[in-house]
């Protein structure tokens, strides 16, 4: 196996069909690692110069991917493509070739890094850059990272089977109360994406209105972007699109992304009018997605990242995130300069978590 560097955008484009058989040969991917989502990101956000592609192959079939960019924050930095509008990073590692395949693309990397140093954030526990932090031979570090809430990929009689039943009792009645107002929902074929994602955004940009809302959410290279993605994902199973409808009105689209093992509710836009009618939309969402992503090989339905109080009342499991952090001999005191800017910051978070948590004493 012989690892290589491309940093051309044709190339990327190019790998297309490899990289998405690898894809589907690497069970702890999700789905941003999918080729279609990371070219169409590195499309609305790549740098020029940046990209930064780590490729194993054997026999003209690849066998391992890390897709990074070169970045300067004030210090040179590989990070992973996909930035802040990707709830999980990772590099592609084959299930059957992974015990040669990862100390080949840790030797890559290694060669690609040079004077910079490697930051993979958003690394979901168990997933494939594991293997090849473990064949680094130089300084390393592992940091906690974001919050993610997850469940069960269980129907939702059984999901609320696992609730007290008090509080199953009263999810049971809220989805009475869906039925009641006569409310359903269509999966989107791939003709109809396009438009669905529009009607989502926009639908997004009410709901959040005269509130704070992820402001990316409302740029035009987001929008972009996730249509050129999902329109590619859902041509190809990894994504799902869901319109709600009441009174023959579409009052909500929802986007869930799919991978092997994982189905992801990604982002979503609700007519104001459904709150007024009393409908509680996180039920409904959870619904939607446990009867249509439910299925086959996969075992999760991700929250994704954030512990907001809605999530919990499902009682899902929080899963924390890595942060790893690979040097060369030559970049050691690089990491040690991000560790001790890292280990500062979550002081700071725990010390805000503390005095929120005795009701802002003082304040």
């Amino acid at each position: 196996m012989a690892a290589e560097l491309v940093t051309g955008a044709d190339e990327f484009a190019q790998l297309g069909p490899a990289w998405e058989r690898l894809y589907r040969r690497c069970s702890a991917a999700t789905p941003f690692q999918s080729h279609a989502w990371l070219h169409s990101w590195w499309l609305s956000y790549g740098s020029p110069r940046a990209l930064r592609l780590v490729v194993v192959r054997e026999g003209g079939e690849l066998r391992a991917v890390a897709p990074l960019m070169r970045v300067r924050r004030p210090l040179p930095v590989l990070v992973p493509l996909g930035g802040a509008v990707s709830d999980y990073a990772d590099v592609l590692l084959d299930d059957e070739h992974a015990d040669r395949a990862a100390p080949a693309l840790a030797e890559g990397l290694a060669a690609a890094a040079r004077t910079a140093l490697i930051d993979f954030r958003e690394v979901r526990p168990g997933g494939a850059a594991e293997r090849f932090y473990e064949q680094w031979s130089g300084p390393r570090r592992r940091e906690r990272d974001s919050v993610c809430m997850e469940l069960p990929a269980l129907p939702m009689e059984e999901l609320l089977d696992r609730l007290p039943p008090p509080r199953a009792q009263r999810a049971r009645s809220k989805l009475r109360k869906l039925a009641a107002l006569g409310v359903r929902h269509r999966v989107v074929g791939h003709d109809g994406v396009e438009a669905a994602l529009h009607r989502l955004l926009e639908l997004h940009r009410l709901q959040w209105q005269g509130r704070k809302v992820t402001s990316e959410h409302l740029r035009p290279r987001f929008r972009t972007h996730l249509v050129r993605a999902v329109s590619r994902m859902v041509r190809s199973g990894d994504a799902l699109v869901t319109e709600f409808l009441l009174d023959g009105e579409v009052v909500a689209v929802d986007v869930t992304l799919l991978s092997r093992r994982l189905a992801g509710g990604y982002l979503y836009g609700s007519d104001p009018r459904l709150r007024e009618r009393k409908a509680d939309v996180a039920t409904m969402l959870l619904h939607a997605t446990a009867q249509e992503a439910v299925g086959g090989e996969r075992r999760v339905l991700s929250l994704l990242r954030g512990a907001e109080s809605y999530k919990h009342r499902w009682r899902p499991e929080t899963v924390v995130n890595q942060r790893l952090l690979l040097a060369r001999r030559r970049t050691a005191p690089l990491l040690a300069v991000v560790a001790v800017g890292v280990a500062a910051r979550g002081i700071c978070r725990d010390l805000v978590h503390r005095w929120r948590e005795r009701g802002g004493e003082g304040s």
